[in-house]
This record gives structure tokens, C-alpha cells and sequence, in this order.
């Protein structure tokens, strides 16, 4: 069997999923055809079906929930790990409607917190996660929504923090915030499904077994990142809730979920939202 696997380039993605595609664990006879792209990208092509196992970002779930059940493991989520929005020049609350941002895409979850947050703002920019600080340092925009490494970058940059949007999640709901999560297809089987969730995380542990071995393949589509911005970027967005979400994960992501719901309900998920395989 061979199946399509969508994951970003980002070192979190690599990480976990090196093992999988690169021959270093049994796949129990499953060929794994990795497709890399930017997490925005990836909402795309789940919102046309053309993967079979996909990186997705929670807030763009709810509009492809007939399509995807979301593992337990292979998640984006925690404290301290929401998007930042940073500005050139000193911006005081509240921020004003006519300033302009650039998000990196309509469909993450990162537009979803920002909406949420601040509804006023909508003179946006959809533009490449790795373009945006250089946006706001050149001025085409005020201000610049930060995802993946950005965080660990803007200040020497020397750009300012404006919000930051995992905080205010953190205060509103005192829960984790859900970032993205690993889905699979509905139109696979569940035995195939259920042998696909524990091969995700038996790539995670092998990962964590050995660091240094995926250092190879995180580099090489780490584009320009430093070593140690690389590292950050692991410890921070790779942790307990990616090898298994529990019950404050699942919460965490069906509270967002609910959330999404009241702001458009037009929206809704009538399927299981989580698997439910026995351990």
C-alpha cells in the first residue's frame, strides 16, 4: 500500500516524520510517499482530497472534518507556542483598524486567533510565513502575524512585539493551544488508519531515542536556519501532547473546534472528530 503523506518542512514536521519516510522503523508493508509544503498549502490540498495522511492546521479542521479524523499523535500544541504579532515601531493597544497585517494564510490557525482577538483588523495580507518578518522589516505592512521559527528570530531583527496571540488563548480558555494536527483520510480504512496512528508515534519515539540522527534530514529543509534556532524550534512545538494528545488535548482542541463553531456557524462537524483506537 502506498500512501500520500503531507508534512511542512519545518523541523517539527521533519523530526517526527523522518523516521517514517526514510526507512528507519517498520511501516508494517506501507510505502509512504512524502509530499513537503507550507502548512497553508496543505489546508489546500486536504480541502481537494489529494492526501491520504496530512499536517493540517487546526483552524482550517472544521472545514475539511468530512474528510479527516484526527490522530492522536503527530500534534502541534502546548503553552508558550502561539503566533506573535510584531511590528517595526512601537504599536500601543488597542490596535488600530487601519493598520495593516500580513498573515501567513487565510486558513491557519494563526488567521483564526487573530480574527478572534482582534476582529477590528482586517486590512490583511496573506503572504509566506518565512516573508513576513522581512514585510514588516521593509514596512509593506505595520505589522506581521509570526508562526514556526519567527518567534525565536524577530527580536534580532529588531522588531517589537505587538500580541501575543498564544497568551491571550492560554487566559481566555487556561488551556493548551492546538496548532496543527496530523489527520487521516475517512476514505481509509480503519485498521490502515489505526496502523498509520501508531506509526507516527513510533516515528516520534524513535526520534527522541535518537536526536542526532535526523539531524540530516531537518537540516537539509531547514533552508538558512541556524543549529540552534533548529533545536528551539524542536523543543518547542514537539512534546508530550505529539505522542499523544490525552484528555487536555482533546479538550483543548475540541474547545477551539466549538469556538470556530459560534463565530461561523455555518460550519458544522457532524463526524467523530478524534480516533478512538484502543491502546
Amino acid at each position: 500500500m502506498r500512501l500520500r503523506i503531507g508534512f511542512s518542512p519545518c523541523p517539527n514536521d521533519t523530526f517526527i516524520f523522518d523516521a517514517l519516510v526514510n526507512g528507519k522503523i517498520d511501516t508494517l508493508g506501507i510505502e509512504f510517499e512524502p509530499i513537503l509544503a507550507d502548512v497553508e498549502e496543505l489546508n489546500k490540498m486536504a480541502g481537494e482530497g489529494k492526501l491520504d495522511i496530512t499536517k493540517l492546521s487546526i483552524g482550517a479542521y472544521p472545514f475539511v472534518s468530512n474528510q479527516y479524523i484526527i490522530l492522536d499523535a503527530g500534534s502541534a500544541l502546548g503553552k508558550g507556542v502561539g503566533p506573535l504579532l510584531v511590528s517595526k515601531t512601537k504599536i500601543n493597544k488597542p490596535l488600530e483598524s487601519e493598520l495593516s497585517v500580513a498573515i501567513p494564510g487565510a486558513w491557519t490557525t494563526a488567521h483564526f486567533l487573530l480574527s478572534l482577538f482582534y476582529p477590528q483588523l482586517q486590512n490583511k495580507r496573506v503572504a509566506l510565513f518565512s516573508e513576513i518578518e522581512s514585510m514588516v522589516q521593509n514596512e509593506i505592512v505595520d505589522m506581521g502575524l509570526l508562526i514556526h521559527e519567527g518567534r525565536f528570530t524577530y527580536a534580532e531583527k529588531g522588531l517589537l512585539m505587538a500580541a501575543d496571540l498564544g497568551l491571550e488563548w492560554e487566559e481566555k480558555t487556561r488551556l493548551p493551544l492546538p496548532l496543527g494536527c496530523i489527520c487521516a483520510s475517512r476514505l481509509l480504512s480503519a485498521q490502515t488508519t489505526k496502523n498509520v496512528e501508531s506509526l507516527v508515534r513510533a516515528s516520534l519515539a524513535y526520534a527522541f531515542e535518537n536526536r542526532d540522527e535526523s539531524n540530516g534530514y531537518v537540516l537539509k529543509h531547514a533552508q538558512e536556519m541556524e543549529i540552534d534556532v533548529v533545536r528551539k524550534h524542536i523543543d518547542l512545538y514537539v512534546n508530550e501532547y505529539s505522542l499523544s494528545l490525552g484528555s487536555e488535548g482533546r479538550q483543548a482542541i475540541s474547545r477551539i473546534l466549538e469556538i470556530i463553531s459560534d463565530l461561523k456557524p455555518e460550519i458544522v462537524v457532524t463526524q467523530p472528530i478524534f480516533t478512538n483506537f484502543a491502546s
